[in-house]
């Protein structure tokens, strides 16, 4: 067999609930875990493959729009690729499901080459609870929140800062990110969804800064206190970092073909604030 390779996409997603997240685990069920060993089980594959997703994802979120990719032998791409899809509905479990397989082009890194993840955080406020065909995918809250307030602290987050005060401090991982977009708006159903777009995100960022806003939304913080964490650079005690349910990584964005390679390059760069 040729030890040339194939890079190549899917596109994919999952139901978070019984997932201990995304990353392999020897002794848990992650999304990682199921799609490897599917995937090596159906080309038939002497070795385990290894996957390299866009944004890893933590135990019970969800996903929409995944993106990851693996590097595969040629000649087995060149005589599976038609069957790939088909085959793998077949062998993976019911709460993940691949899209799409396809080669991809030169440069491509699900991680390192994407721009930006965008992520849709869904919150309930009806006194009544959440719908029951829904409960999987929303948090309720106890409280109405007002969508207008929680808007309005949104706006002082946006750009580029270090948002430590928002992530889980990991031992030498910046955290300094660009929030592309933060917005809430009500759905046909009512519920409070906010669209959350970064060109990185740490850990808990997104679930973090829902929890800060919430409470501006319910009243018990003024609209600048979610601006107010994000200046003092540390963990607040108020702010609690809310369930991963309603979370879902709906979509990720690339550049086009031709910029693939050096977004790849620049994005493995350690960045600093101006004046740091």
């Amino acid at each position: 067999m040729s030890d040339a390779l194939v890079r190549v996409r899917l596109d994919l997603s999952y139901d978070g609930k019984d997932f201990s997240g995304w990353a392999r685990q020897r002794t848990r069920r992650t999304v990682q875990g199921e799609l490897e060993s599917a995937i090596t089980t159906v080309l038939r594959l002497p070795e385990p493959v290894e996957l390299t997703v866009a944004g890893r994802t933590d135990a019970g979120v969800h996903a929409r729009g995944q993106v990851a990719h693996v590097d595969l032998p040629a000649e087995v791409w060149g005589r599976e690729s038609g069957r790939l899809l088909r085959r793998l509905a077949g062998r993976l479990p019911w709460d993940v499901r691949v899209w799409r397989v396809s080669e991809a082009p030169p440069g491509f890194d699900a991680r390192f080459s994407a721009i930006w993840r965008r992520y849709a955080y869904r919150v309930g406020d009806h006194p009544g609870g959440v719908d029951p065909l829904l409960r999987g995918h929303v948090l309720w809250h106890d409280r109405p929140v007002d969508v207008d307030l929680m808007n309005e602290a949104a706006r002082l987050l946006l750009g580029e800062h270090d948002f430590a005060a928002y992530c889980k401090k990991r031992e030498g991982a910046t955290t300094i990110r660009t929030l592309l977009e933060l917005g809430w708006e009500r759905d046909a159903d009512g519920l409070a969804v906010a669209t959350v777009r970064a060109d990185a995100f740490c850990h808990n960022m997104v679930r973090a800064l829902v929890g800060a806003m919430l409470l501006v939304g319910d009243g018990h913080r003024p609209v600048g206190f979610p601006g107010e964490v994000l200046a003092g650079k540390v963990r607040h005690s108020a702010v609690n970092v809310v369930r991963p349910h309603g979370l879902t990584l709906e979509e990720v964005g690339y550049p086009a073909d031709e910029e693939l390679a050096a977004r790849a390059v620049a994005a493995r760069n350690r960045r600093t604030l101006p004046g740091c």
